[in-house]
């Protein structure tokens, strides 16, 4: 996996979560390749990609298998450890309960998302599942990431 280090000058993007979301949203698209629903996700720690993650649940026949959980494996593989403490997630669309769960445990220091869920979101049902130290920050690259929601399930509903 190559690892994507963010800086100014190797980056257009002078905000290093739109870089690191359009990453997100790369993963997002080998999900929709795939027939998947579109959620891309990235673990970013000291500035680089550390793991990437898609959602898989159809391919792996896992309802577990969300982009959120594949990343969160695939980085603490990578750092040798459960913890993601100074960590950031970049994620398309806003974690399900069961994800935030897994965040929380992992206790990762930030998350960033996309899209709002509003019918299976943690911010509706559990907002309290994150370790309270985790900052979220919402709303990035928004239309974006909605707009290749909205597109796959208008392509499956057709």
């Amino acid at each position: 996996m190559p690892i994507n280090y963010y800086s100014e000058e190797n980056s257009k993007d002078t905000n290093p979560d739109l870089y690191f979301m359009k990453q997100a949203l790369v993963e997002a698209q080998k999900a929709a390749a795939r027939d998947e629903v579109p959620v891309g996700a990235v673990v970013v720690c000291q500035g680089r990609i550390i793991a990437r993650g898609h959602n898989l649940t159809e391919t792996l026949t896992d309802v577990t298998a969300h982009a959120e959980m594949q990343a969160i494996t695939a980085a603490a593989q990578f750092l040798g450890g459960k913890y993601l403490i100074d960590c950031t997630l970049y994620v398309t669309v806003e974690p399900c309960v069961m994800c935030a769960g897994a965040l929380g445990w992992s206790q990762i220091s930030r998350i960033v998302y996309g899209a709002a869920d509003e019918k299976r979101g943690f911010m509706r049902f559990a907002p309290a599942a994150l370790h309270p130290k985790t900052e979220v920050v919402s709303g990035v690259l928004e239309a974006e990431c909605s707009a290749m929601m909205k597109e796959f399930f208008k392509k499956k509903r057709g």
